[in-house]
């Protein structure tokens, strides 16, 4: 049973793989035994993450993207193609939040949240997923939405991030449901309050970190390295009739 977690043979693209849980979910793949591809706005730092994966035993390589632009997702994905010829997982992860209200909000600081959160996962899915259908041999897409997919969070102000968030979980829904037929595995994993650098901020004040831990049962944040198992399962054969579905990862904070 334990080998069908194994992901030996493929390989896996993770945007936004340079710091925080994209790292972590780089250094999942690798440990499965896929070969990375380390895509991420910032080049240096998504070569340092492939640079460590391959000292410690891995495949790995770095690309930078910006999934704002069609053009630089093109060439992350010819960059993956060229390097390894396939691309069996792909691992949308890039994403920012903001945290202003929505009478205070910009049409600009809008779009930024909305073009990176919800349009450049599209845009990933999409050129990945005409590869995966021409290679005919299936794979699993897995985007990263967020327990504010579901719910409105509190005391923080972020509409902009919920919405976006949302309508990922939706598009992979509808992607899961239009490319069954080709084998393509479509799933959201939707993390609650994890101790990254996006998350500091409101780790470090006072007021919104006793709201968000008392509405935890578990009473705590979560630590990066736990959601790297969740996505190994999802990438891997051990999850082969897993689609379309929502997993949220968030210490209960959905339960109440």
């Amino acid at each position: 049973m334990m080998e069908t977690f194994r992901l030996d043979g493929k390989v896996a693209l993770v945007t936004g793989g340079g710091r925080g849980i994209g790292e972590q979910y780089c250094k999942a793949f690798s440990e499965a035994g896929a070969g990375v591809v380390v895509a991420d706005r910032l080049a240096q730092e998504a070569s340092a993450v492939a640079e460590a994966l391959s000292a410690g035993g891995g495949e790995a390589s770095a690309v930078e993207v910006d999934v704002r632009s069609t053009k630089s997702v093109k060439e992350m994905v010819g960059h993956a193609i060229k390097t390894y010829e396939q691309i069996d997982v792909l691992m949308n992860n890039a994403g920012i939040a903001l945290n202003e209200s929505a009478e205070n909000m910009s049409d600009e600081e809008w779009d930024d949240v909305v073009n990176i959160n919800l349009r450049g996962v599209f845009v990933c899915c999409r050129e990945v997923g005409k590869l995966m259908i021409k290679a005919g041999n299936g794979g699993s897409i897995i985007n990263i939405g967020s327990m504010s997919g579901v719910i409105s969070n509190n005391p923080q102000p972020q509409c902009a991030y919920n919405a976006s968030k949302a309508g990922v979980i939706m598009l992979s829904k509808s992607l899961a449901g239009e490319w069954a037929q080709h084998n393509i595995r479509v799933n959201t994993i939707s993390p609650g309050y994890v101790a990254t650098e996006m998350t500091r901020k409101g780790l470090e004040n006072p007021e919104w970190a006793q709201v968000w831990i008392e509405n935890t049962p578990m009473k705590r944040a979560g630590d990066p390295h736990e959601l790297g198992p969740l996505a190994v399962y999802l990438a891997s054969d051990a999850s082969s009739y897993v689609t379309g579905s929502n997993i949220l990862i968030d210490g209960g904070y959905t339960v109440w």
